[in-house]
């Protein structure tokens, strides 16, 4: 994906202080773009079931050490599709990588990225784009971006950015068979009726581009049961057992999307109470919170776990790797979310 000049970028964001964010973006064909690339060779054998994984990446910062985890974690095997999160592409904060293209071509997978923001606050990116990310073993045979409802304005805030959250679409070829996949990323910086509004858009459009297709959805959904615009509202949840009962246990009562998706008729996984962010606070510790979450609709879950990305749980990475030379107490502030998923015959 093509990237702007800073001069551009700086322009552009400007004229945030009197426009919207649909209107700036508008102007920036980028945040429109579904850009496929299947470089993979398609596999020999059709399987029985898909491997699906729901992996916030946390900006790829740590890439080498991602693409080791993800080739010797014997847990987030086998899969067949990642729904990731948090890519950068042409970012000081993590080399200037195009990071979506460099994992894709180490796990040998076909790929489409979607532009969610270009960062403004470092003058010295190469690009500042900022997004979301399919891979997939199997050919993507087309691709959309959804751009979901605003509820917050980024331009706003400390990060300063052009954009807003969406989610990618993509249908793949199964051997013939037609799977439809997507890629979520959902506001933190609203309540739970926004994310519902958010997730209902995507809802609306998966029906309109999946027709008769089993589908795998996927991603951070932010289903934090609380307003992520009320800075005190976690202090207010760290100091109290029963909050924090409620951001594992009471996740659906708070956050109304996810009982909009069991309506649509999709599945909820992992079914049990588990975390699956660590977010830090301050003056130390962390809130254990379940935002990562994958949606099946006819595909049946045959197997599912919840992955740690923290350090000591790494027995697996080989002697001299940058995973074993990783001194960083986690991968990403998200754990990796794993399902197996049959495919109808």
């Amino acid at each position: 994906m093509n990237g702007l000049p800073n001069e551009d970028r700086q322009r552009l964001g400007a004229l945030l202080d009197r426009a919207p964010q649909t209107e700036v973006m508008a102007m920036i064909p980028q945040f429109s773009q579904a850009e496929i690339h299947n470089i993979a060779p398609v596999p020999a054998e059709t399987p029985d079931s898909l491997g699906v994984l729901v992996f916030n990446m946390e900006r790829g910062v740590h890439l080498a050490e991602l693409g080791d985890f993800l080739e010797t974690c014997p847990e987030t095997k086998p899969y067949d599709v990642i729904l990731a999160n948090e890519l950068d592409d042409g970012c000081v904060r993590s080399g200037q990588k195009d990071t979506t293209k460099e994992l894709a071509e180490r796990l040998g997978m076909n790929y489409v990225f979607g532009l969610e923001f270009i960062e403004l606050v470092n003058g010295e990116d190469a690009k500042g784009f900022h997004g979301n990310a399919i891979f997939s073993r199997w050919p993507i045979k087309q691709a959309k971006v959804v751009r979901l409802p605003e509820q917050y304005n980024w331009y706003f805030d400390r990060q300063r950015r052009i954009g807003g959250r969406l989610a990618i679409l993509a249908e793949l070829d199964v051997n013939g068979k037609s799977v439809g996949v997507g890629t979520i990323h959902l506001e933190n910086r609203t309540h739970g009726p926004g994310r519902q509004e958010q997730l209902e858009t995507i809802l609306k459009a998966a029906d309109e581009m999946f027709t008769g297709m089993p589908v795998a959805l996927g991603g951070d959904l932010n289903t934090n049961t609380f307003d992520g615009r009320d800075k005190d509202a976690i202090q207010e949840i760290a100091g109290s057992p029963a909050l924090q009962r409620r951001c594992l246990e009471d996740v659906a009562v708070w956050e109304s999307c996810l009982p909009a998706a069991e309506k649509a008729g999709y599945t909820a996984m992992p079914d049990h109470p588990i975390a699956t962010r660590r977010k830090p606070l301050p003056g130390g510790g962390h809130l254990d919170l379940r935002l990562d979450w994958l949606l099946l609709r006819d595909l049946k879950p045959t197997d599912s776990r919840t992955i740690s990305t923290c350090r000591e749980v790494w027995p697996f990475a080989v002697p001299g790797s940058a995973l074993e030379a990783f001194g960083g107490r986690e991968l990403s502030d998200h754990n990796a979310v794993w399902a197996s998923c049959a495919l109808s015959k």
